[in-house]
């Protein structure tokens, strides 16, 4: 049996609060003096920026948190337009500026050290966060007050977008990368 949408979703949680623990571990030890490994700074963004945001911040955003927006009334629209949504852009914003810092870092300004620092762990302790509340409150709001229909249409949704997303090697890469990077920094 395949999971419903929300169960992939918390599935797919997991997977990303693991990364969670790498980004903060990989800044430990820049801050114990190690150097920055750009090149797992850059596959810690690209995990976050596709895995995430594109492949599983786009399930929420297009399918369920669309249908709460429009059949849920104003909870659902609060809960959704100026809760998780706003929440999504935060992160977004963290993760645009720990690139910069890491690109100011490189071209030599040691203080934006700092600003790698406080973005990266920033954007972990945020996303942990994030990821609190919809496993425990959104998705249960969710399945307990969208219809069995409603639901039906996301989860055949979600399908298709994972069927798309398996045929490019999205899961598969990323999960690697996952891996890779725990085997350094865990």
């Amino acid at each position: 049996m395949t999971m419903n949408s929300i169960e992939l979703m918390v599935e797919e949680h997991k997977n990303i609060k693991r990364m969670l623990k790498v980004v903060r571990n990989a800044c430990y030890k820049v801050m114990l003096g190690q150097d920055i490994n750009y090149n797992d700074f850059e596959e810690m963004i690209d995990f976050i920026r596709i895995y995430a945001d594109v492949h599983h911040h786009g399930k929420e955003e297009k399918f369920l948190f669309k249908e709460m927006v429009e059949h849920l009334g104003s909870a659902g629209k609060n809960l959704i337009i100026h809760g998780m949504l706003v929440e999504h852009d935060w992160g977004r914003l963290f993760i645009s500026e720990l690139k910069a810092a890491l690109l100011r870092v490189k071209e030599g300004d040691d203080e934006s050290k700092l600003d790698v620092l406080a973005n990266a762990v920033g954007y972990a302790n945020h996303l942990g966060r994030h990821i609190d509340k919809e496993d425990a409150v959104v998705y249960t709001f969710a399945e307990k007050k969208l219809s069995a229909e409603i639901m039906d249409r996301v989860n055949k949704q979600t399908d298709s977008f994972e069927d798309e997303a398996t045929k490019q090697g999205t899961q598969t890469h990323y999960i690697k990368i996952l891996e890779e990077l725990e085997g350094k920094y865990l």
